[in-house]
């Protein structure tokens, strides 16, 4: 199975970034985590890049918070698909990372996820890894199983709780 790889620009995007560790986790797909800045260190992130093909890597989750620009580095350097997940800084509220890591030039295509929305990046690539891994696709059919099951019994329990008796069987 190919290997994910998490790059953030710092460490201080790791407590988002343990959403993704955990569904990667999950479902059992082997990932490595580091921390590179495609300004403070561009040429670690452009080797890293560069290399990531060939060192066994599938895609690459990228994330970064304010001038978020490593997704797009990322991407300029690989033929591998990008995720990018902007991180929420103090500034914008995040609007600023979401900006930069969506608006790519074309031809650098990055799939950009919601503001902190590393379990749903971790999530895209565990569909993107199952079209060539098939444990993967019945585990991802498991999961969306669960999840309907789940919200079922939500709105079983909620319907019970305060719709009126005639209208709790609809």
């Amino acid at each position: 199975m190919k290997k994910v790889i998490i790059v953030m620009g710092s460490d201080s995007d790791l407590q988002v970034m343990e959403g993704a560790v955990r569904t990667l986790r999950k479902f059992g797909v082997p990932f490595d985590v580091r921390i590179v800045s495609a300004h403070r260190t561009p040429s670690a992130a452009e080797e890293l890049s560069k290399t990531a093909e060939e060192r066994g890597y599938g895609l690459i989750i990228a994330a970064a918070g304010k001038a978020a620009h490593l997704a797009g580095v990322m991407a300029a350097n690989t033929i591998l698909p990008v995720i990018g997940v902007p991180i929420k800084s103090s500034f914008m509220d995040g609007m600023d990372s979401l900006l930069s890591t969506v608006q790519m030039p074309a031809g650098i295509p990055v799939a950009t996820v919601a503001v902190n929305g590393a379990e749903n990046a971790a999530l895209l690539a565990v569909q993107i890894l199952a079209g060539s891994e098939p444990q993967l696709a019945e585990a991802m059919r498991q999961y969306k199983v669960e999840m309907e099951k789940k919200v079922l019994e939500k709105d079983e329990n909620i319907r019970n709780q305060y719709s009126a008796p005639s209208e709790a069987n609809v």
